[in-house]
């Protein structure tokens, strides 16, 4: 299984830098690196990377969930995509990591929260 690594920073006077240590102390044979806010829908290193992962076969790797995510809703979707694909996930600030089982618990409980959420919205 292939570590793949991404980090993003928000503006040009930010760096990376600290990020790209993290992933490859980490084990990440290859870092996708972007400069963009967290908050567009137009991300195209985040997209590369989501069309570069194998399923069943990497692990995607960030160094905090708010450098991948623009919001939970978006979090919990790309969570669930990973897990419909078969590709792990982790965050290493907040010890979240598929491939164990506490990893996913966590995933299980993004998972039951998006399910709930559509629940709810049905019944509006």
């Amino acid at each position: 299984m292939m570590k793949v690594g991404y980090a993003r920073v928000s503006t040009d006077e930010q760096s990376v830098e600290s990020q790209i240590d993290a992933l490859t102390a980490a084990g990440c044979e290859r870092v996708f690196t972007e400069h963009a806010s967290g908050a567009k829908m137009d991300r195209p290193v985040l997209a590369e990377l989501l069309r570069f992962l194998r399923p069943g076969q990497d692990t995607l790797v960030v160094v905090r969930l708010d450098r991948l995510a623009r919001s939970l809703r978006h979090l919990i979707d790309l969570m669930e995509d990973f897990g419909r694909k078969g590709i792990a996930f982790s965050s290493l600030n907040e010890a979240i990591d598929t491939t164990t089982a506490g990893g996913r618990l966590v995933f299980g409980i993004f998972a039951g929260i998006a399910e709930f959420e559509r629940a709810l919205i049905r019944e509006c």
